[in-house]
């Protein structure tokens, strides 16, 4: 239960960043990823000794894949995200007043380039996690969080532009249409290419991992 909740937290406040900093930006304004990206990082450092701090279920897959989670606790790890991004969301807008209650928005106008650029952020973010917080080889290293957050400043930059406004997260996406940031089409497109990019992750990082003596 204890990693159940250090999830749910990590969620919650990665998605109210969200949800704050972007409803709150001025047009032109370029520095939401930063504050997304330090949110993150901070989060993992705050919880990943108990529970790995995915705050991600695509990163939850990608780990079962690695085999670094349990399977049964995986329903419990997703569970926790998603309601942690939705009560931050819903929070956001009716209490703080940053977004509106199932707003609801348009689907991207280029879905392919939606797709492609939600799938090519969760793999680089899903990558950068299983290489740093998941292996032997780096076990005990103070980058981590680090790493991790400044991938998802990173892609927020690159790849935040395609209409989706870069999720890289089921939990985000879902957290994002409750807050109408996004619509429900959009949020389903980013997390169909969500899951499916932390699996061509933990796919490549399997196939390419070159494990040390006594590595798993």
């Amino acid at each position: 239960m204890k990693k159940y909740l250090v999830e749910f937290i990590g969620t919650f406040f990665l998605v109210l960043t969200i949800v704050t900093v972007v409803n709150g930006m001025a047009a032109g304004n370029f520095l939401a990823p930063l504050a997304i990206g330090s949110a993150l990082m901070v989060m993992v450092y705050a919880g990943g000794h108990i529970s790995g701090a995915h705050y991600n279920p695509a990163v939850t897959l990608g780990v079962l894949m690695r085999g670094k989670v349990a399977g049964s606790d995986v329903p419990g790890y997703m569970v926790a995200q998603v309601l942690g991004g939705i009560l931050a969301a819903v929070l956001g807008a009716a209490v703080l007043g940053k977004g509106t209650v199932l707003g609801g928005g348009d689907m991207p106008a280029n879905v392919p380039a939606a797709f492609v650029a939600e799938l090519l952020g969760t793999f680089a973010l899903v990558w950068v996690v299983l290489q740093t917080a998941t292996t032997k080889s780096t076990a005990g290293n103070s980058y981590y969080g680090l790493a991790i957050g400044f991938t998802v400043l990173a892609m927020a930059y690159a790849l935040g532009g395609f209409g989706t406004g870069g999720c890289f997260n089921p939990a985000v996406a879902i957290g994002a249409a409750f807050n109408g940031l996004a619509g429900w089409g959009t949020a389903i497109l980013a997390l169909a290419a969500n899951f499916v990019g932390g699996a061509l992750a933990a796919l490549a990082f399997n196939a390419t991992y070159t494990r040390l003596g006594g590595d798993d």
